[in-house]
């Protein structure tokens, strides 16, 4: 059972393993708009660690690479990320 606090400590990871990636860093950059500086004030912060699981869940390797280098099973990023704010699924039936 994944609890808040331990999604936000992974999210907390995985923000930590993307920014020892140097060219996905770069495109995470790009891609939200945010410089270095930004991302260290916005790393206690539950949203923008759902919006780097969010990142991360775009791209079945990325998150096989954070998985393997953090000894996670595949699923527990989805896990966590449905956690934090902005992460619950939406059921349209």
């Amino acid at each position: 059972m994944i609890t808040r606090e331990s999604a936000e400590t992974l999210g907390l990871r995985a923000l930590g393993w993307l920014a020892s990636q140097d060219d996905l860093l770069q495109t995470f950059l790009g891609a939200t708009g945010a410089d270095v500086s930004e991302i260290r004030e916005c790393a206690g912060d539950p949203s923008f660690l759902g919006a780097v699981l969010d990142f991360l869940l775009m791209d079945d390797a990325w998150i096989m690479a954070f998985c393997d280098a953090e000894g996670l099973a595949y699923d527990t990023p989805l896990a966590a990320r449905q956690i934090l704010p902005g992460g619950a699924q939406t059921h349209w039936t």
